[in-house]
């Protein structure tokens, strides 16, 4: 039976390792599940202008994010043989060094969860209207440009 059920959740701050455990945790009785792949987004220290990132800080229209996010799961189930799919991003200021956005999919088989993830996350990139603007270590900041 797949878990269609929303699991879209927009998380404040960083997404702890422990958070990530503990969904991963409960799909291990899960029998019909053969594989998982997970995405760990991460805040990176680019240098712009001879200036370091320490931070971003995350914003969204909200609604039309989650109804973005819907959209993508729909495809994906539609796509791909997955029993399940979670999606989480953050809001808020996220530091360099932690998860900003985590990303979780099972399947009976693994060359599923593979080209699951990498569909789901290309296109939460997209389309997903999720903004960050970058904090630099002086405290000046710039909007992000997705590449």
């Amino acid at each position: 039976m797949k878990d269609k059920k929303p699991k879209n959740v927009f998380k404040e701050g960083a997404i702890s390792s422990e958070f990530i455990a503990t969904s991963i945790e409960k799909h291990q009785s899960k029998t019909s599940i053969g594989a998982h792949n997970i995405f760990l987004g991460q805040v990176r220290a680019d240098t712009i202008d001879n200036k370091t990132v320490s931070a971003i800080e995350y914003t969204a229209y909200e609604e039309m994010a989650i109804a973005k996010f819907h959209e993508i799961r729909e495809a994906a189930f539609n796509k791909f043989d997955l029993n399940c799919m979670h999606i989480y991003h953050s809001l808020g200021k996220v530091n360099v060094g932690e998860i900003c956005m985590f990303v979780f999919v099972s399947s009976p088989r693994r060359k599923e969860v593979f080209k699951a993830i990498e569909y789901i996350v290309e296109e939460i990139k997209a389309n997903v209207p999720v903004f960050g603007k970058e904090i630099f270590e002086d405290e000046t900041h710039q909007w992000k440009v997705n590449s």
